[in-house]
């Protein structure tokens, strides 16, 4: 069995088509159709449904996937291995620009204590196409939130935990909230009002779950509008801009407890509403197709 045929036959399988997975490696359809079938030939077993021009994995193709990333991962450490680039590595990460964000840095640091010459390749994918592309092999790791796990991971992947990101109410220097409060709370950064005060002004807010992409209205970013409805004048789906409303003092909104940090903006506790939205953040990889160099930064960021 030819390692090459195995590569060739993942890309097949992640495009579905000939045409598409041939222009993915840069090969001529005929020359990769006849890779499969050297594949197929040397396993005695079918591993694609033909339909047209689609080709589907069926049952053993399924089998032959599991396998042959497991068999790659293993040539791959290999191969580095014995040529001597294990301090050259590449570590791919995906997940939600937000979680990029918050510990991208910090796991750059890590990986670098080990490795300092490894590339980093971070890739912004929403919750469940991080998963399914740490399942499919195209990344090493996913960055996701506890909604993420709970929802069943797929077989093999096992989640780290990172830590919390608490989102918090946050204006701007000038929002006249800021403005009217007192000095000593201004100098900190974190003033109180009532929930009535707070209301009154308008709020931005992203159409989208910044973590999993989906409409959930005025809840995208956790706050409780079924118990403290807001009057949201500004709604989109990029968070610089969302961030750069509140700088301006145009808006208030419900943002991560880092983000407010960094960018300089006021914290206002609402003194007579105790809920917080509180998000636990987690590393997935695969410990069954994992090299050495993933299990020790795992081990390095694991907080349990």
């Amino acid at each position: 069995m030819n390692i090459d045929n195995l590569r060739a036959f993942l890309v097949v399988a992640e495009h579905a088509n000939l045409r598409s997975a041939a222009g993915a490696l840069n090969q001529s359809p005929s020359a990769l159709s006849k890779a499969v079938r050297r594949l197929e030939a040397a396993l005695q077993t079918v591993v694609f449904d033909r339909v047209g021009k689609t080709i589907r994995l069926n049952a053993h193709g399924q089998q032959l996937r599991q396998r042959a990333l497991k068999l790659l991962a293993l040539a791959d450490e290999t191969t580095a291995e014995f040529r001597g680039q294990l301090q050259r590595l590449r570590c791919r990460i995906a997940g939600p620009a937000l979680l990029q964000w918050r510990y991208a840095a910090e796991i750059a640091s890590h990986l670098h204590a080990q490795h300092a010459d490894a590339g980093l390749a971070f890739q912004s994918l929403f919750e469940d196409a991080a998963l399914n592309a740490l399942d499919r092999g195209d990344v090493d790791f996913a960055l996701v939130t506890g909604t993420a796990v709970n929802a069943t991971l797929p077989a093999g992947q096992q989640a780290v935990g990172l830590g919390t990101i608490t989102m918090q109410l946050a204006a701007g220097a000038t929002h006249p909230l800021v403005s009217v409060a007192p000095a000593a709370q201004r100098a900190q950064a974190r003033i109180s009002a009532t929930s009535a005060a707070v209301l009154a002004h308008a709020f931005a807010c992203p159409d989208r779950s910044l973590f999993c992409g989906l409409a959930r209205g005025g809840r995208s970013d956790g706050w409780r509008d079924d118990q403290l409805p807001r009057r949201i004048r500004y709604w989109l789906d990029d968070l610089q801009l969302l961030l750069a409303l509140v700088r301006s003092g145009l808006a208030l909104a419900y943002l991560p407890d880092f983000a407010v940090a960094e960018q300089g903006l006021v914290r206002l506790e609402v003194t007579d509403c105790a809920y917080a939205c509180v998000e636990q953040t987690y590393l997935v990889w695969r410990p069954d197709l994992a090299s050495g160099w993933q299990g020790r930064l795992v081990a390095s960021l694991d907080r349990r």
